[in-house]
This record gives structure tokens, sequence and C-alpha cells, in this order.
């Protein structure tokens, strides 16, 4: 291969792996654990809780190399984690829209770090989401973190 083309080829590659969408999962029905290694030999750093959602770097065998809400990247077991999608709220006092749109009225007031199941992509940037109240609304995916 010449050099023109490898760099092109380079080129290629970075800019379709810059468009890829994150991937995110969420911890399951118990919480795991997240290891400095992908083994359970690893030192452990931290308990993730239930219902937290993760963001997946890098998958090895059956480890997950993930990233928390706090940037923090460890190993964790694939197989404590669900596909459902979760996300938390990044400031305080997120006024969860009753419809789709910044003009709409409050469905209610999510704390920063609360938790909201998303229940569906909405249009424009929006998600509908679900407390585990069951109060219902609608977020900006900026409002929130792991989508």
């Amino acid at each position: 291969m010449t050099f023109p083309r490898l760099i092109a080829a380079l080129s290629m590659t970075l800019a379709a792996a810059g468009s890829q969408a994150f991937d995110f999962k969420t911890v399951g029905a118990a919480p795991v654990i997240l290891y400095d290694a992908p083994s359970t030999k690893g030192g452990k750093l931290f308990i993730v809780p239930r219902g937290a959602p993760l963001e997946v770097v890098l998958a090895y065998g059956d480890w997950l190399k993930v990233r928390d809400v706090s940037g923090e990247v460890a190993w964790t077991e694939a197989k404590g984690l669900s596909p459902k999608r979760n996300v938390i709220v990044r400031g305080a006092n997120l006024k969860v829209r009753a419809n789709p749109d910044d003009a709409a009225a409050p469905a209610f007031i999510a704390d920063k770090g609360v938790l909201l199941e998303v229940t569906e992509a909405a249009a424009g940037g929006w998600l509908k989401v679900r407390h585990r109240d069951g109060l219902s609304g609608y977020v900006k995916n900026s409002e929130v973190w792991g989508i």
C-alpha cells in the first residue's frame, strides 16, 4: 500500500470511529463490582448499584471496560449488565417536561444524580423518561448522562 493510500485508509477509519454512537448498558438486578483488570483476581475499585448506566468503552471476552458518570474507567463482567436504558440527571432541579418542548409545563422536578428509566426516544433530541415513583415526562439528551 502506498503512503497516500495508507493515510487515506487511516483517515477513513478514524472518521468512522468518531461517528459511532456511545454504547451504554445498565447495571442489572444486582450491583456490580468494578475491577482494575479484566479478572475477578484484579483489585476491586467500586461497587455500582443496580440500575446505574455505564458507558462501554471496550469488550474483552466476558469482560467490559466501562466508564461511570464520574468519568472513572474500570472493568466489570458483562453478565452483570443489561441492555435496559437508564440515565442520570446532570444538574440540579431539572424540569422534566410534560411534552418534548422547552415551553411545556413541568411534569415533575428531578434533582442532580436522580436515576430515570428511558422509555422511548422522542424527536429532536428528547427522551421520554420515567421516575421510579411512576412519574413520566421528557428531558433533553444534554440534560442527562447515559445516552
